[in-house]
């Protein structure tokens, strides 16, 4: 399957950039570039991308406003962000997950990491650096919550809608660990880990990965069953 990809950045230069480092990639293929948040909004619904990669300083409507127009849009519910920003800071972080980006990358990544996060997010994983997954995980074990995104939280109980294993890897997504790293720990087969991951969200309603370690963390259940590292 070719990944369908829009591009938005307000500097040509760096569309141009971006959009040749994508196409490259065989697996990938950009659709459409946007100089401003009101066009890649307008183009996410026209050119049907499956990931959108969105600067968060764009004119007129920043790529924050864009990315949430996006993933609350009902017709657009396919559609993943990944947030590619040169403002690499908490505040940031927070407010792209907020948002309902599936993922954050400082523009400093390697361009590889960057063909990889995309593959992710358009598989529906979330995609954070390690010290970004920290900083989650930080902010909700240290009790004050203040700069969480809770808006992305699922809002029921969610540990009574899951089976005594979907829990264990519940537990894991909550503390970022990936499919490969959660079959390792549960000593299940890669395939089993990825069917657990897609039935939980299943079951929760999640859009995407990042929702379900947001929830995890929010709900408790990162500690629940597992050790909390």
């Amino acid at each position: 399957m070719t990944i369908r990809v829009l591009v938005a950045d307000a500097h040509a230069a760096a569309r141009a950039g971006f959009c040749l480092l994508i196409d490259s990639a065989p697996d990938m293929r950009v659709v459409g570039d946007a100089a401003d948040g009101d066009a890649v909004v307008e183009l996410a619904g026209t050119t049907e991308p499956d990931v959108v990669l969105m600067d968060t300083h764009l004119p007129g409507t920043d790529g924050l406003e864009a990315t949430r127009r996006i993933t609350s849009h009902p017709l657009l519910s396919g559609v993943r962000v990944l947030i590619f920003t040169i403002y690499d800071d908490d505040e940031h972080l927070f407010r792209a997950l907020a948002a309902g980006a599936s993922g954050f990358l400082p523009v400093n990544t390697d361009p590889e990491d960057l063909r990889s996060a995309i593959r992710a997010i358009a598989a529906g994983e979330a995609w954070l650096n390690p010290r970004h997954t920290r900083r989650v995980i930080d902010e909700f074990t240290s009790g004050t919550k203040t700069s969480v995104p809770t808006a992305t939280v699922i809002k029921h109980s969610v540990m009574a809608e899951l089976s005594n294993r979907e829990q264990e890897v519940f537990a894991l997504i909550g503390q970022g660990l990936t499919n490969a790293e959660i079959a390792e720990r549960l000593h299940l087969s890669p395939l089993t880990a990825k069917t657990y991951v897609s039935r939980i969200m299943t079951k929760l309603g999640a859009r995407d990965r990042i929702q379900l370690v947001v929830t995890a963390l929010g709900s408790g259940a990162a500690c629940h069953g597992v050790r909390c590292e």
